[in-house]
């Protein structure tokens, strides 16, 4: 990318420029380490680190002119581009630096508390076997067809967002599939995506103490059904995919202005999910609508994946795509890193690991073990640190509730004391505790060796809240943590 520094200057009306204007900008960045020569260095102000205080390693690296929102002392030759609203600034230039690349993709954007990763693998999936190159941007990972990128955040800020999907583009991708978060859209980091088809999963309780109230929550997803029909959008053929069986449905629904799909389970829809059977092997149903019927023999289970499942439904029906492609797709689908994911090492006993870390999500995935349990449900979870407390003993109360024995152990503690967060997980476990066997183990590591020490032959092992994540942040450093690997060990252990 290149653009002249007088063309971006030109979309900042308000600003104040000392420099020169002629200069040519071939990126853009606002962390000093990413820096290189012709960049525009962007001086954000974080929670923790304010870009200001790093224009001098900026210049060393290569910035030729910074976006300042204080005065500021720059080396000679340096030009200064002072604005008011650092975040309206950026959500102008970055996108048009990049030539507005969502334009030039169908974007399919999903938001929802749960779901969106399952949700998002398998739009990927239908759309590939229906010959289309696909992106995906989510909470896993970012996917360039089959190029596999690092991610940090489920939705990634504006520069590193509006960088990725140029690269996109680059790559000829037909498709993006992207995880939405309420953060992000909150926080206006998907400013120019123009989206074509948006997901509405559900809404449960998350993110709280960001949102501060449900209220919030719900209205920050909203804002991506607002956006399908936004003044300047280019694209065609709008559409909304909503879980109508969500009580949220109706703020999305209230939000909307182009085409609706509705699906759901039990109440009327576009896209209706009859004769459901769950089992351990998969589930089964048929989805039905004015499209006809498409009969599914999935190797995925539980009914929280039939939802999943006909919302990409609904999004493969919204861009066209054949109904015998989305049912040959669906039934060779198998599994998402972390969702639901089974580790066999040949033992008695099942072992699940699954990335839920909200009372619903557990919820889900406890209730579709309770459908197929033989034995015992052993769940050892916990609940991440520097988050909504108020979910804390819900969590506790839905863990005891729905097994036979309780491990509550550290999930991401971050800055707070492992012990505290565990005491309040306590409060929801002794609420309905009765003659349950319950155990308080802080060390993850400690807690899944004794779960799967314990199991015997027919028992289901739920290893809940981290998933696919590689890593456990403590209060003074970042440690490599797989529940998966830990769980193998431990299995390996009991030979």
């Amino acid at each position: 990318m290149e653009k002249k520094l007088k063309q971006l200057i030109d979309l900042l009306p308000e600003c104040q420029v000392h420099g020169k204007e002629d200069k040519i900008i071939q990126s853009i960045a606002h962390d000093s380490r990413k820096v290189v020569a012709n960049t525009l260095f962007i001086c954000m102000i974080g929670a923790t680190v304010d870009g200001h205080n790093y224009i001098e390693q900026a210049v060393k690296n290569g910035a030729v002119a910074v976006l300042v929102e204080k005065d500021v002392v720059v080396p000679e030759g340096v030009t200064v581009i002072r604005v008011q609203d650092m975040k309206a600034s950026m959500q102008s230039i970055v996108p048009y630096f990049y030539d507005y690349p969502a334009q030039k993709m169908r974007m399919i954007g999903i938001t929802g508390t749960n779901g969106k990763t399952t949700t998002s693998y398998l739009i990927r999936a239908i759309l590939r076997n229906a010959g289309f190159k696909v992106g995906v941007i989510g909470t896993i990972q970012i996917i360039i067809e089959d190029r596999v990128l690092p991610i940090h955040n489920t939705t990634p800020d504006v520069i590193d967002l509006q960088s990725t999907l140029a690269e996109m583009v680059s790559s000829g991708i037909d498709y993006v599939v992207m995880e939405v978060s309420s953060h992000a859209l909150a926080q206006e980091r998907v400013v120019g995506c123009e989206f074509d088809t948006a997901i509405f999963t559900n809404v449960t309780q998350d993110h709280l103490d960001y949102h501060k109230t449900f209220e919030n929550y719900i209205a920050a997803k909203a804002r991506l059904f607002t956006s399908l029909t936004q003044v300047g959008n280019i694209k065609a053929n709008k559409n909304a995919v909503i879980n109508i069986d969500d009580e949220a449905s109706k703020a999305m629904l209230e939000n909307t202005k182009c085409k609706v799909l509705t699906y759901g389970v039990h109440n009327d829809s576009d896209i209706k999910a009859v004769d459901i059977n769950v089992l351990a092997s998969g589930a089964n149903f048929t989805a039905i609508g004015d499209f006809g019927s498409i009969p599914l023999n999935l190797k995925i289970t539980g009914v929280f994946n039939v939802y999943n499942v006909m919302g990409a439904i609904g999004a493969a029906l919204a861009e066209n795509i054949a109904k015998e492609t989305i049912k040959e797709t669906l039934e060779l689908f198998t599994s998402v890193p972390g969702r639901f994911e089974l580790v066999d090492e040949g033992q008695e006993f099942s072992v699940i690991v699954d990335y839920a870390h909200t009372p619903d999500g557990l919820e889900n995935i406890l209730k579709t073990a309770r459908q197929i349990a033989v034995n015992r449900i052993i769940t050892v979870f916990g609940c991440g640190g520097d988050r909504d407390r108020t979910k804390r003993p819900i969590m506790g109360r839905v863990a005891t509730e729905l097994s036979d024995v309780i491990i509550a152990t550290s999930d991401n503690p971050r800055s707070e004391d492992p012990e505290f967060i565990l005491s309040q997980v306590e409060a929801g476990v002794l609420e309905v505790l009765g003659d349950k066997q319950h155990e308080k183990i802080t060390d993850r590591k400690t807690a899944i060796h004794r779960a799967i020490g314990m199991a015997k032959a027919g028992d289901i092992v739920i290893i809940a809240g981290k998933g696919h994540e590689d890593y456990q942040i403590l209060k003074d450093k970042t440690i490599h943590f797989d529940d998966k690997e830990v769980a193998r060990e431990a299995i390996g252990g009991l030979k």
